[in-house]
């Protein structure tokens, strides 16, 4: 049948939802999409069924493309495969847990791992059977503390999700290139700009990590780029330690008074008032910032955690999350800091942290902390900072971490240029596991010699609601949504307007032909609405083409316009058919 508007299960609005951040989550409610349930939980209505339809095909055909299958595991999921991996403790707070009426453990899957590899466990258990590739497009559930951005954050989603099998490092590593090749393939017919950075894995483990993020000032990821061609997350990104230093002739570190200086600013004025330097003003850089965080834990224990930077640079806290995942990370506060006797607020030095010191607070620095570097930093007594403080010589922090903030500016690790910096949705992620899970869970083949040998695993990702949120705000204008073609509800959308029959025996004809011909068309036949209201209505739906048969049907013409750059184009009725299914199938 027809999709008429008359009859269509929609209903557009000409004012915004309250509660939307973004534009496409506005445009998608308005437009007759999605509609809220709950807090990141929307449903679909026809429309939004349909692009997300199209969106799935095109996943499965390019995942079919690279021979991997599909298969479909349950949302509701054992405690046991995540005990195993130790995940049921890591997630913490993030995932829906319920008990059924024997009081037995279960989740709503975030994610499906440990169901894959237990499902090719006892299946498969010779070299002979792999490689394998399979997977599933799956609701997924995860009990995001701050939902967001429509379908870019909620906690009930769709994704698609595939695993390779391999029993060698060879194998995982075109598996790995099969997979990074089809999602490019994917993401290029999806019509967005995207952009494939390196990244982390994260909680999920593994190696050879990467996202491809849809380029989009809405987007929660911020990434990094460079004229030569480095691109990555940049929780990802590794700074250049500059080469250690001689500190031969460095005078010996000297406390001084430095009263009401307990920020980088009111010590950076002070140290140019009262210590001048003959060569250059004193500069946030020169100083040692130390920074107290909280680290909490999955299963709930907290441990503090100090890391030092630069005083001009901040600790990024997402960055450093993603170095310490599944752990969150949070500042310290002073009820927390004053469990701590030998710790002066604003004026913490190397001194008073490390696992050796009296405060025992492991102490991390920023790499371009290097051996003979100098630094002004607090003397742990108030009022006070110590001038001249030679990392390797005064103090010997426990370890590194990559931790600061990423600036516009900074090199590239990789020499090829300053780096940008850009926001992101992350859309796709494929990464090498290796063998984490195959190793918790047991699952192992017979090699050629007849010797047990672990499976490797690679793991692929990608968000497919968020896939159609990406698109729309990837394509939209100011007027609506402005789909491409191929993932479209309609292939065109057909307005009949004012109020003679003609007008609507003609569309209706036209229609028909277009349905025969093989073209999806929205019909607007409502009788009673006015033609504004119908244009409004098809700018807003985002149709790429847009047919109106109306006062130009008198000289047998009707209006054809293209959405995206709003060319209009008048063909005679009789040429119509053949017109239309050039532009469709251009």
């Amino acid at each position: 049948m027809i999709a008429r508007m008359s009859t269509l299960f929609v209903r557009t609005l000409r004012e915004d939802p309250a509660d939307a951040e973004v534009a496409s989550h506005k445009l998608l409610v308005r437009a007759g999409y999605i509609r809220r349930a709950a807090p990141g939980i929307y449903s679909w209505l026809p429309l939004g069924l349909r692009v997300l339809g199209k969106v799935e095909g095109i996943i499965r055909e390019e995942m079919a493309a690279i021979g991997s299958q599909e298969v479909h595991f349950p949302a509701l999921l054992p405690r046991e495969p995540y005990e195993a991996t130790g995940r049921w403790t890591e997630y913490g707070d993030g995932i829906f847990r319920l008990k059924d009426r024997k009081e037995a453990d279960y989740l709503l899957g975030p994610t499906h791992e440990e169901m894959f590899t237990l499902l090719v466990k006892d299946l498969y258990g010779s070299y002979k059977d792999l490689p394998l590739a399979i997977y599933q497009i799956q609701t997924k559930y995860r009990d995001e503390a701050r939902p967001r951005a429509g379908l870019l954050r909620g906690r009930e989603f769709i994704m698609k999700d595939s695993y390779s099998f391999d029993h060698t490092d060879e194998g995982l590593e075109a598996a790995y290139q099969a997979h990074r090749a089809a999602y490019v393939k994917v993401f290029d017919r999806l019509g967005f700009e995207y952009v494939i950075v390196k990244a982390t894995s994260g909680a999920m483990g593994g190696s050879a990590s990467e996202e491809f993020l849809a380029v989009s000032e809405a987007g929660e990821d911020t990434f990094v780029r460079s004229p030569g061609g480095y691109a990555a997350n940049v929780e990802a990104v590794t700074t250049l330690a500059p080469e250690a230093l001689s500190y031969e002739g460095v005078p010996a570190a000297h406390a001084e008074d430095t009263p009401d200086t307990p920020t980088i600013q009111t010590l950076v004025d002070h140290l140019n008032e009262a210590f001048p330097r003959e060569d250059r003003p004193w500069e946030a850089g020169d100083t040692l910032k130390n920074v107290l965080l909280t680290l909490r834990h999955p299963d709930g224990t907290v441990e503090p955690l100090a890391v030092g930077l630069p005083g001009d640079r901040d600790v990024d806290i997402k960055r450093l999350e993603g170095q310490l995942e599944p752990i969150e990370v949070e500042p310290m506060d002073d009820v927390e800091l004053k469990k701590h006797a030998s710790l002066v607020k604003g004026y913490i030095g190397p001194e008073a942290l490390g696992e050796k010191s009296e405060s025992g607070i492991r102490y991390l620095v920023d790499p371009r902390v290097v051996t003979g570097t100098r630094w002004v930093t607090g003397a742990n007594v108030e009022g006070q900072h110590v001038i001249d403080l030679v990392a390797g010589r005064d103090f010997t922090p426990d370890g590194t971490i990559e931790a600061a903030e990423v600036r516009e500016g900074d090199p590239a690790p990789d020499g090829s240029g300053p780096l940008t910096l850009a926001r992101g949705i992350e859309m796709g992620h494929v990464f090498q596991l290796g063998r984490k899970y195959a190793d918790a869970l047991g699952l192992q083949v017979l090699d050629e010699n007849g010797k047990l040998v672990t499976v490797t695993m690679g793991s692929y990702g990608i968000g497919v609601t968020r896939a159609v949120a990406a698109v729309a705000e990837g394509t939209l204008d100011d007027i609506g949504l402005c789909w491409p073609r191929n993932v479209a509800p309609y292939d065109l959308h057909l307005v009949a307007t004012g109020k003679d029959a003609a007008v609507f025996e003609a569309a209706a004809k036209l229609a028909e032909e277009l349905k025969a011909a093989g073209i999806d068309v929205l019909y607007d036949d409502r009788p009673k609405v006015s033609p504004g209201v119908k244009f409004k209505d098809a700018e807003l739906i985002g149709v790429p083409t847009i047919v109106t048969v109306g006062k130009g049907l008198v000289e047998g013409k009707i209006e054809v316009k293209d959405r995206k750059s709003g060319e209009k184009t008048e063909v005679a009725l009789d040429e119509a058919v053949a017109h239309l299914i050039a532009v469709v199938r251009d």
